[in-house]
């Protein structure tokens, strides 16, 4: 029945300090658009044929989850570059990776990663297959 993702929502505490974090450390492309209840201007991240949609705590659009709070996501990427491209692009961003690389189990079969944490605290996995 299910196919692939198209989006997830990320609430955000700071805006600013998140679309640094997704545009410049990871190389996601900003979009704005509009959507939502009321229909308002809204902002994503795109990357692949997927984005993320932002809200920011308290300013949330419906419908929505039922308890929206950022920092509750753990979200893991498959990169398109080489994984040590990754981490140097992550020190190059002055961004700490909070663990790895490490050996995990990924969607499709086994898979190298590094962790870190966005500015919200969500734990973000950055992935190569192994």
């Amino acid at each position: 029945m299910i196919d692939h993702l198209d989006h997830l929502v990320l609430t955000t505490a700071d805006e600013a300090a998140c679309v640094d974090f997704y545009t410049r450390v990871l190389g996601m492309r900003l979009e704005t658009f509009v959507g939502g209840t009321p229909p308002v201007e809204r902002r994503a991240f795109k990357f692949g044929q997927q984005k993320i949609n932002l809200h920011v705590k308290g300013r949330e659009f419906e419908p929505k989850a039922h308890l929206p709070v950022p920092g509750a996501l753990d979200l893991c990427f498959i990169a398109t570059v080489p994984l040590a491209q990754v981490v140097e692009r992550l020190q190059v961003a002055h961004w700490p990776i909070a663990l790895g690389p490490v050996l995990r189990t990924g969607a499709t079969g086994p898979i190298r990663s590094v962790y870190v944490r966005d500015p919200d605290l969500n734990l973000i996995e950055i992935s190569e297959p192994a």
